[in-house]
């Protein structure tokens, strides 16, 4: 995965540490977590509306 191994992960993650403390790790995961929902919801939506009136098309041709 674009060679990042474990040894690189962890040190990742202490410098994330330092930098944002424990007590602010939570709060950065969800922010994240609500993000990559949002973005994956929008992503659907936006397939759901481009299949949308071409579905429509094929009815009416029928």
């Amino acid at each position: 995965m674009f060679g990042i191994g474990m040894p690189e992960l962890i040190i990742i993650l202490v410098i994330i540490l330092i930098i944002f403390g424990a007590g602010k790790l939570p709060e950065i995961g969800s922010g994240i977590g609500k993000a990559i929902k949002n973005f994956k919801g929008a992503a659907e939506e936006e397939e759901k509306d481009k299949k949308g009136p071409q579905k429509i098309e094929e009815d009416k041709k029928s």
